[in-house]
């Protein structure tokens, strides 16, 4: 018998196994899809938080302190720890001013946490949670479950682009109820990005066709009706799209905003590659029309945990499969998976 289970080799999952292991333990990780990575392997690999404790507090005003305070505080030594294992840092500018962070090339960092994590079963989800062994649940949030997505962020579900790996379908958060875990805030929210809405959009296309440019636009639905951006991430701009009809709105860019940059590329650069996807675009007197649809990554409420990652006796949740850090707002998914998957194995093992 393993000394410790974890569902779901995602990020959370691979760092939680990779700790484990590295304190002795002997670890099995289950994984229902049919290669590990998780929705890390689809990101840009940013790991990062905001340089100022008050400005996360700022960003995230409904997120339970406690656990957005050990995101926070331990994420540089986990980051440095992630680097002795032998993960290698592309960048170390998280390309915003108000964060600190690496970039990590998301292939080689899963290829690494994999081969420090032991035995990983594929094809093989945690069906129902073991008794006498200590169980990390980091299946990856409930995005990839329409009907859950429909109950609890919005009724355009079906219309939403699922901007993730599709094997995360709230696994662990019915785990969890079953063994009598409570729910956390911010059910309703979810971190995405809006998306060129193009004919097809494959997963190679989730980041190249992210619409990041907002702020530069006027928003409005497919009735014309508006609205004013308010986050520096965007983060609510999809979230209200989202629950528009077809989850579908359009960015009026006016022509003097299209030299703007969005991290390494402009306006243009952005809108050329919705062209080249076949966007519906409009071309106006002084300005470009982008229709642009819902992408869902992952949401930000799940199962409650506290300040060990412990969702019951026995069991703990991490990753996206934990809730109430980034609520109200936006932090970085991958920080958390990773100081809540090393922290949970430290307090497992």
């Amino acid at each position: 018998m393993p000394d410790l289970v974890v569902a779901g080799g995602g990020m959370a999952g691979l760092v939680a196994a990779a700790r484990a292991r590295e304190l002795g333990a002997d670890v099995v990780v289950y994984e229902k899809g049919d290669r590990p990575g998780g929705s890390m392997l689809l990101s840009s690999g940013v790991v990062w938080r905001y340089r100022d404790w008050e400005r996360f507090r700022e960003e995230c005003p409904g997120g339970e302190p406690q656990l957005q305070r050990l995101v926070w505080g331990r994420l540089d030594d986990d980051l440095a720890w992630l680097e002795s294992l032998g993960v290698s840092v592309v960048g170390r500018e998280a390309g915003n001013p108000l964060t600190t962070g690496f970039r990590l090339d998301p292939g080689k960092l899963t290829e690494t946490l994999a081969s420090h994590a032991g035995e990983v079963r594929l094809r093989e989800p945690l069906t129902e949670l073991p008794e006498g062994i200590p169980t990390i649940l980091a299946t990856g949030g409930f995005q990839g479950d329409p009907d859950l997505v429909r109950r609890h962020i919005t009724p355009e579900a079906p219309n939403l682009v699922l901007r993730a790996n599709p094997w995360s379908a709230g696994d662990g958060l019915r785990l969890a109820l079953g063994r009598g875990a409570e729910l956390s805030v911010g059910l309703d929210e979810f971190y995405g990005r809006n998306l060129a809405a193009a004919p097809q959009i494959s997963p190679g296309d989730f980041v190249p066709l992210a619409q990041v440019y907002a702020r530069y636009a006027t928003i409005e639905n497919l009735r014309g009706e508006r609205y004013e951006p308010r986050t520096w991430s965007e983060i609510d701009v999809v979230q209200w799209t989202a629950r528009q009809p077809g989850a579908r709105a359009r960015y009026i860019v006016p022509d003097a905003a299209l030299g703007e940059h969005v991290r390494d590329r402009t306006v243009t650069d952005v809108i050329e590659a919705a062209r080249r996807a076949g966007a519906p675009i409009e071309q106006r007197n002084g300005e470009t029309v982008v229709e642009v649809v819902a992408g869902i990554t992952t949401t930000l409420g799940g199962i409650r945990i506290d300040g060990r990652a412990r969702a019951a006796e026995g069991l703990y949740a991490a990753g996206a499969d934990a809730g109430g850090i980034s609520t109200g707002g936006w932090s970085s998914a991958l920080a958390s998976a990773l100081v809540l998957g090393k922290l949970a194995a430290e307090d497992a093992i």
